[in-house]
């Protein structure tokens, strides 16, 4: 079957999901090397998923501590129409700033003032994503219940973006998002089987005990729902959509 933008898309989610999944050592280079391939030969509406190719595998690079092999993703990345500025202020990467090649490649970026706050609300989404996924660990902590807890989340944002580069972390924001609720759900059936199994064996068990977490777990997870609809990204009024260079390097404070 031929390659589409749309079945591309979710092959590259895939590959992100089990690379958060497993981890870079585990999964390799691989399956990120084939969609570049795969989505150079869609031509110009693949373009931006060869940027979110060759940005997974820079990130992979990283990771590795492999330099040269990161500058070389990261700014075919970036000629593919990569411009995630607030993604190039992680902590981690800062050191990265005094490279001229890292220099030259970002002062190739171009953004918009609207896309920009999209950039930061995902980013910022993203940390927010990972403490529930720590919190949801510890209310389940001794929980004598049988049921399983989704992990809400924020709904992906659907504006039209003005640059491609969104698309790129809109991608990463939905791995995230997957891997953490798979994380979390596989978690919880865990528990939820030892419980049954408990329950099978041992006249101990307290089930009104475990009807009190039930309740308190479904309304846990109910707040959960409404503060991640709360949170749905809204377009700025009059944020700009005119294109510009990204903000001076080391400018830009990462979400927290």
């Amino acid at each position: 079957m031929a390659d589409t933008v749309n079945s591309l898309t979710a092959r590259v989610h895939e590959v992100l999901v089990d690379l958060l999944t497993r981890g870079a050592p585990a999964v390799g280079t691989a399956g990120l090397n084939d969609v570049v391939a795969r989505a150079t030969a869609l031509g110009p509406e693949g373009t931006w998923l060869v940027a979110a190719g060759h940005a997974s595998l820079a990130d992979v690079a990283f990771a590795r501590g492999e330099t040269d092999r990161l500058i070389f993703h990261l700014d075919a990345a970036v000629t593919a129409g990569y411009n995630d500025c607030v993604a190039l202020h992680l902590p981690p990467i800062r050191p990265l700033h005094h490279d001229p090649r890292f220099q030259a490649l970002y002062q190739r970026m171009r953004i918009t003032q609207a896309d920009l706050d999209e950039f930061f609300w995902l980013h910022r989404e993203i940390q927010i994503m990972a403490r529930d996924a720590q919190r949801a660990t510890v209310d389940n902590i001794g929980r004598l219940d049988t049921g399983v807890s989704l992990l809400p989340q924020a709904p992906l944002p659907t504006r039209e973006p003005n640059t491609l580069g969104v698309l790129v972390t809109r991608l990463d924001l939905a791995a995230t998002q997957t891997a953490l609720q798979q994380a979390a759900v596989k978690q919880d059936l865990r528990r939820s089987s030892d419980n049954v199994s408990l329950s099978l064996i041992d006249d101990t068990w307290d089930y009104a005990r475990a009807r009190r977490d039930a309740w308190h777990a479904d309304e846990l997870e109910s707040h959960r729902l409404q503060a991640g609809a709360a949170r749905a990204f809204v377009e700025r009024p009059g944020a700009g959509t005119a294109l510009a260079p990204c903000p001076p390097l080391g400018s830009i404070t990462y979400p927290s």
